[in-house]
């Protein structure tokens, strides 16, 4: 890997939005509605400065802690598109761009949100999709068509099949309505093909549980 891939313009702190439940990828989209001031403010700070904001969940989803305790894995994303509403709130589009592991959190700021001294030498991989290793397509697609049945969801089968595996896995990963310690999983997954597996068998798992046992696919 070339030298340039660790040092792309990213910061070694970063501002963090504690959000559970919810995932954030490399290469997918994110749309968010910030409305806490405290969130204003730092997507007016990254709007000004990098544009840049690290989306992390809570290690705990039923902690209720003004500031509490945060996994130590999440994923820097790239402000897109954003426009400010009339009743005050921002409307933003986060592009993810690559994971990030916190070394610790900056206890001496100034700002009303949290900061993380963060490093993502463990993930640079994220930076190249190209690279990843194949993915199992069928048993993905497989998978999801059966969660979506007993959902009772249709799904754009077209644009899906149409999608680039990471891209599919991702949009997925972020999609499916999982529980918060399952999202960190995939996220932490290794690699797209680790995250893909991952995937299959929550939504196997999901299915079998919602099904209410094995049923064939119509």
């Amino acid at each position: 890997m070339s030298d340039s891939a660790t040092t792309l313009d990213l910061p070694g702190v970063i501002p963090v939005f504690p959000l559970t439940g919810v995932l954030l990828l490399p290469g997918a989209d994110l749309p968010l509605n910030i409305f806490e001031p405290r969130y204003l403010a730092m997507t007016r700070d990254a709007i000004a400065g990098a544009h840049l904001i690290g989306m992390i969940q809570p290690a705990d989803p039923l902690d209720k802690a003004f500031e509490p305790a945060l996994y130590t894995v999440g994923c820097v994303g790239r402000l897109g598109n954003y426009r400010d509403t009339p009743d005050g709130r921002i409307l933003v589009s986060l592009t993810g761009i690559v994971r990030f592991e916190v070394e610790r959190e900056l206890t001496e700021r100034t700002t009303p949100y949290r900061q993380m001294v963060v490093r993502y030498d463990r993930y640079l991989d994220d930076l190249h999709p190209e690279n990843c290793e194949p993915v199992d397509r069928d048993a993905l697609m497989t998978a999801l068509r059966r969660f979506l049945e007993i959902q009772g969801v249709n799904a754009d089968w077209n644009s899906l099949t149409g999608m680039k595996p990471d891209a599919l896995v991702n949009a997925l990963a972020m999609s499916v309505p999982f529980a918060p310690g399952e999202k960190q999983a995939l996220l932490e997954a290794a690699s797209v093909a680790e995250r893909a597996r991952i995937l299959i068998t929550l939504l196997e798992m999901a299915a079998v549980d919602d099904g209410g046992g094995d049923k064939p696919l119509q």
